[in-house]
């Protein structure tokens, strides 16, 4: 399975970030740059004139600079990539409802049996064979009959779920890279801004504040975007994690359940 689904997993990853690009970028070009700079061209033509006015904090000025379209970016990159992982341990969970043992209620299972059962694993097609019930399951059968050995078997089972655990751990890696990216990106934002604002100070000295403004507006509003975001994508990571981990948990129980406690060693 890995060597198929790695090659496939990194196309999604590739097309999931040129859409979001693509997309994010659309939105700012069409419609959320043009209408911030109308409203700042608008208050900035009032205070120009004297007029008193309360400057509206919109959500267009707010999002319009470059690093909040880029941790936009990140999170629907970020948010494509859980939604596969969240739809394959969907798939795998959908497995724990199946009966793959065929062990009826007081029946024993010896090691020259092990075999048999495991025959009816095999029958599924590849892509189900793949999954982390029919692994574990078939692992458990073979460490059965070649050991006769119950203690092996409920080793093998705790060591398959320990290394799919860490697996799907590390995949979720390029998640909490652009977790971490996402603040970062923001930060920029807010060093660009102080920057603007001390170069244009000369003007805040003569009673022109705008361009200082503007330029703090920058500094707050990209990592306030950044910082939300963020949040929004560690609440989505955590909830694919516990998804994961309960998945692992139930197919040790699973296992136990339906094939270890029907195990007898011979005499």
């Amino acid at each position: 399975m890995n060597k198929s689904r790695l090659p496939s997993e990194f196309a999604f990853q590739v097309l999931a970030l040129l859409a979001a690009v693509i997309v994010v970028h659309a939105f700012y070009v069409g419609l959320i740059r043009p209408s911030a700079d109308a409203q700042l061209v608008a208050q900035a033509a009032l205070q120009a004139s004297g007029e008193a006015f309360v400057p509206e904090r919109s959500l267009f000025v707010v999002i319009r600079d470059f690093e909040q379209e880029a941790c936009f970016i990140l999170m629907i990159w970020a948010l494509a990539i859980m939604s596969l992982k969240a739809w394959s341990t969907r798939q795998e969970a959908a497995m724990l409802e199946r009966n793959l043992i065929q062990v009826t209620e007081g029946t024993t299972l010896l090691p020259q049996d092990a075999r048999n059962y495991a025959r009816a694993i095999e029958a599924l097609p590849e892509t189900e064979q793949d999954l982390l019930l029919p692994r574990t399951l078939l692992n458990a059968l073979s460490r059965f009959s070649t050991t006769a050995s119950i203690p092996a078997v409920s080793e093998a089972v705790r060591e398959q779920c320990d290394i799919e655990a860490d697996k799907l751990d590390s995949e979720l890696s390029m998640v909490r890279y652009i977790s971490w990216a996402i603040p970062s990106i923001g930060f920029i934002g807010t060093v660009r801004g102080i920057g603007d604002a001390l170069g244009q100070a000369y003007k805040a000295v003569e009673g022109d504040i705008s361009g200082v403004t503007v330029s703090l507006g920058v500094a707050f509003n990209s990592t306030f975007v950044a910082l939300v975001l963020s949040i929004i994508i560690m609440f989505a990571l955590h909830q694919l994690q516990l998804s994961q981990e309960r998945l692992v948990l139930r197919t040790q129980r699973y296992t136990d359940k339906q094939l270890i406690r029907h195990l007898a060693a011979p005499k």
